[in-house]
C-alpha cells in the first residue's frame, strides 16, 4: 500500500490544480436587463467594439480606422494598464438595441467612396488591405465577446470571439479565408465585403430565482455579404453579396445592416456563460498529455537525483569521514575541491544582479499564475493578468535588492552603489529599451497597440519611483546583514583543474542542461503562443501553474545533477555554471519561437517580422533569468549542504 501513496498524491494535486481551470471570478457583478428600465434593470443593451487584429499581421488596429459607421456620442470605457499594453481599444457602437425587441435588417449606415477623391480611394484600400489579411472584428455585449459559431472536421462546433471583415477570391479563383462559407463567393479577383449581421442572444430568466429581470448568458452572430441595391428596401434574407472587384476604378457604396432575436435560455448559469466558448477549444486532452509527459521526466530525474543522495553521496561521505585519512588523499572526487569550491566567481557582480532580478521575476510569477489559478485574472476581467504582473513587478523590487546585495557581499564585492544600479536598471532597462523600439514601430504603422506616451510616463514613473525606491531598500537590508557563512574555507592558492571530458566540459553540460526543463514545457508553450499570436483565449491556467511547478523541479533536479557530476570531476567552477544549465532552456525557447513563425503563423511584412521578435527577445530574456535563478538556487543548497556533511582538516 506504501507503494501507491505517491501516485495517489500526485492524482489529487493533478485533479486541484486542474480544476481550477474550468473555475473562475469574473470579477463584475451581473447586469440584470428589462423590457422596460428599472432601477435595478437595464433595458438598452450597449454594443461596443474592440481594435482589430490578424493573424497574418502583428499589427491591430482601431475600429475606427476601417471607416466602418461610428457612433455618433462615441464613448470609451476605462482601460486598465494591461488592456493598453495588450493594444485594446475599446469604443461604443452605433449597433444599438433593447432586450427582448426583435430588429429585421436595420441599415446603420452607408459610406460611399468616390474613385475621384484620393481620401476615399484610401480609405477603400485600407478597407481591402483588412480583408486581404483577413483582419477580424471583436464585439462585446456585457462585457462578453460576441462569437461567431461554425461547424469544423469531425462535426465539432468552434465559436471564434472575432469575425472577419470580407475575404478575398484570388486571381487564380481560390477562396481565401472567410470565403469558402458561401458557394456564391465565386468571381476571381474581388473582395466581398461581411456589411450584413445577424445577432442572436441567449438570456437566462430571472423568474424562478431570487433576482428580478434577465441576464444575458450568450451573444453570438453569424456575418453575411449582402449587395443592397435598393436602400428604400432591404433584403437581409437573399440577394446578391457585396462584391468590391481588386483593381475598382467606379464608385463603391456599402450599406451596413444588422438582424437582431433573443432566445431564452434555462440551462446557461450567468456565473458560466463562458463555457461555450472554451468547451470548442479542444485543448484537454493534448494538456493532459503534456502533463503526464513532464511527469515522466520528472520522475526520471527525480530517481537520478534521489540515488545520487542515498547511494552515491552516502558512501562518499562515508568514505571522505574514515578515520585513515591518508588513503583519502589519495582519492578522487568532489572532497578534493572543498578548498575552491566557494571561491567567489569571476563576474560576481553580473551574476548578483541577474540572481536579485530572477528572484523578481519568479516571486512575480508565482504570485500571478496563484491568483490566475484561483480565477481572479479570468478572460472576463480583461487585461487583469498583465496589470498583476507589471504591478507585482514593480512592488518585488524589495527581495531583487536584497538577494543581489546579500550575494554580493558573499562574493566579497564592495562596489555596492554599482551592484544596487544595475540591479535596479540593467535588465528592466534592456526590457524597455526593446519595447520602446517596438513602440516606435508600432506608432509608425499607425496601429492601435502603440503605447501613449501618457502610459510610458506612467511605466516610467513606476519604475523610477516605485521600483528603483524599493530595490535601494531591498539593498540596504541585504548589505547589513552579514555576508553567507559557507561550510569550508577556502584556499589562497586556486587547485589546478585537471583535463576534462567532453561532457564534463562547460559548453556540453550547459546545452544538455536545458533540454530536460523544455521537454516539459514545450507542449504548454505552443498554447501561450498562440494566445498571444493567433489571438486564441488562454484560461488553462491550473494547467499552467502546475506545468510551472514541474518546470521549477526539472531545472532543479538537472542543475543538481550535472553540477555533481562536474565536482567529482574536480571542476569547482560552478557558479556561473548553475545558472546558465537551467538558464539554456531560454535558448531553446527561442528556437522553438523561430520554429513557430515559420511553421504555424502567416505573419507577412518586414514590420510585423521585427515585432514578432522584438516582443520574442523579451519573453527569452525573462525567461533566461527566471529559469537561471530556479539552477542556481538548487545547485546553491546542494553544494552548501554535501560539504556541510563532510569532514575537512
Amino acid at each position: 500500500m506504501k507503494t501507491r501513496q505517491p501516485v495517489g498524491w500526485v492524482y489529487l494535486l493533478v485533479t486541484y490544480f486542474t480544476s481550477c481551470s474550468a473555475f473562475y471570478l469574473p470579477g463584475l457583478a451581473p447586469v440584470s436587463f428589462c423590457e422596460t428600465a428599472a432601477e435595478d434593470c437595464q433595458s438598452q443593451i450597449e454594443l461596443f467594439v474592440n481594435r482589430l487584429d490578424s493573424v497574418e499581421s502583428v499589427l491591430p488596429y482601431e475600429y475606427d480606422m476601417f471607416d466602418f459607421c461610428k457612433d455618433v456620442h462615441e464613448k470609451r470605457p476605462s482601460e486598465n494598464l494591461g488592456q493598453v499594453l495588450f493594444g485594446e481599444r475599446i469604443e461604443s457602437s452605433p449597433y444599438k438595441f433593447n432586450f427582448k425587441e426583435e430588429v429585421k435588417c436595420k441599415k446603420v449606415c452607408t459610406k460611399s467612396y468616390k474613385a475621384a477623391d484620393k481620401d476615399d480611394v484610401a480609405k477603400l484600400d485600407f478597407l481591402k488591405m483588412g480583408m486581404q489579411l483577413n483582419y477580424q472584428h471583436h464585439w462585446i455585449i456585457d462585457n462578453m465577446p460576441v462569437t461567431w459559431c461554425y461547424e469544423v472536421e469531425e462535426g465539432q462546433r468552434y465559436c471564434n470571439p472575432g469575425f472577419p471583415i470580407g475575404c478575398l477570391v484570388t486571381s487564380e479563383g481560390k477562396a481565401k479565408d472567410a470565403c469558402v462559407i458561401n458557394s456564391d463567393f465565386n468571381k476571381r479577383n474581388t473582395f466581398y465585403v461581411f456589411n450584413h449581421v445577424d445577432i442572436k442572444i441567449n438570456y437566462h430568466s430571472g423568474d424562478s430565482e431570487s433576482w428580478h429581470g434577465a441576464r444575458l448568458v450568450a451573444a453570438t452572430l453569424e456575418p453575411k455579404s449582402f449587395s443592397h441595391a435598393d436602400e428604400n428596401n432591404l433584403n437581409c434574407e437573399t440577394g446578391e453579396p457585396k462584391e468590391v472587384p481588386v483593381d475598382s476604378k467606379q464608385d463603391v457604396s456599402i450599406v451596413y445592416t444588422y438582424s437582431v432575436r433573443f432566445e431564452e435560455d434555462v440551462h446557461i448559469k450567468w456565473a458560466s456563460r463562458w463555457d461555450y466558448i472554451l468547451v470548442s477549444m479542444p485543448h484537454t486532452n493534448i494538456q493532459w498529455f503534456s502533463i503526464m509527459n513532464s511527469l515522466v521526466i520528472v520522475l526520471f530525474l527525480s530517481g537520478m537525483v534521489a540515488m545520487i543522495m542515498l547511494r552515491t553521496l552516502h558512501k562518499d561521505i562515508a568514505r571522505y569521514n574514515q578515520v585513515d585519512q591518508e588513503d583519502a588523499q589519495e582519492e578522487s572526487g568532489w572532497k578534493q575541491v572543498h578548498g575552491d569550491v566557494f571561491r567567489p566567481p569571476r563576474k560576481g557582480m553580473l551574476l548578483s544582479v541577474f540572481l536579485g532580478q530572477g528572484t523578481q521575476i519568479f516571486i512575480m510569477t508565482f504570485i500571478t499564475l496563484f491568483l490566475a489559478c484561483l480565477g481572479f485574472l479570468s478572460p472576463a476581467n480583461r487585461g487583469a493578468l498583465m496589470t498583476c504582473a507589471v504591478v507585482l513587478w514593480v512592488l518585488l523590487g524589495t527581495p531583487a535588492g536584497y538577494v543581489s546585495a546579500r550575494l554580493y557581499k558573499t562574493f566579497g564585492g564592495e562596489k555596492w552603489k554599482t551592484n544596487v544600479l544595475l540591479t535596479a536598471l540593467l535588465c528592466p532597462g534592456i526590457v524597455f529599451a526593446d519595447f520602446f523600439l517596438m513602440n516606435l514601430i508600432l506608432w509608425v504603422e499607425g496601429s492601435s497597440a502603440a503605447i501613449p506616451f501618457g502610459t510610458l510616463v506612467a511605466i516610467l514613473a513606476m519604475w523610477f519611483g516605485i521600483s528603483v525606491p524599493l530595490t535601494f531598500i531591498g539593498a540596504y537590508f541585504g548589505f547589513k546583514k552579514a555576508a553567507i557563512e559557507q561550510p569550508v574555507r577556502t584556499n589562497q592558492i586556486p587547485r589546478q583543474i585537471p583535463e576534462q571530458s567532453f561532457f564534463t566540459k562547460p559548453i556540453p553540460g550547459i546545452v544538455m542542461g536545458g533540454i530536460l526543463p523544455f521537454g516539459c514545457i514545450f507542449i504548454q508553450l505552443f498554447f501561450i503562443l498562440n494566445s498571444i499570436w493567433s489571438h486564441q483565449m488562454y484560461y488553462m491556467f491550473g494547467f499552467l501553474f502546475l506545468v510551472f511547478l514541474i518546470l521549477l523541479i526539472t531545472c532543479s533536479e538537472a542543475t543538481i545533477l550535472l553540477c555533481y557530476f562536474h565536482l567529482c570531476a574536480e571542476d569547482y567552477h560552478w557558479w556561473w555554471r548553475s545558472f546558465l544549465t537551467s538558464g539554456f532552456t531560454a535558448v531553446y525557447l527561442f528556437i522553438y519561437a523561430v520554429h513557430y513563425f515559420f511553421s504555424k503563423l502567416q505573419i507577412i511584412g518586414a514590420a510585423s517580422t521585427i515585432l514578432y521578435f522584438g516582443y520574442t527577445m523579451i519573453m527569452v530574456l525573462i525567461f533566461f533569468l527566471f529559469t537561471g535563478t530556479i539552477g542556481f538556487f538548487a545547485c546553491f543548497w546542494f553544494v552548501n549542504k554535501i560539504y556541510s556533511v563532510v569532514k575537512v582538516d
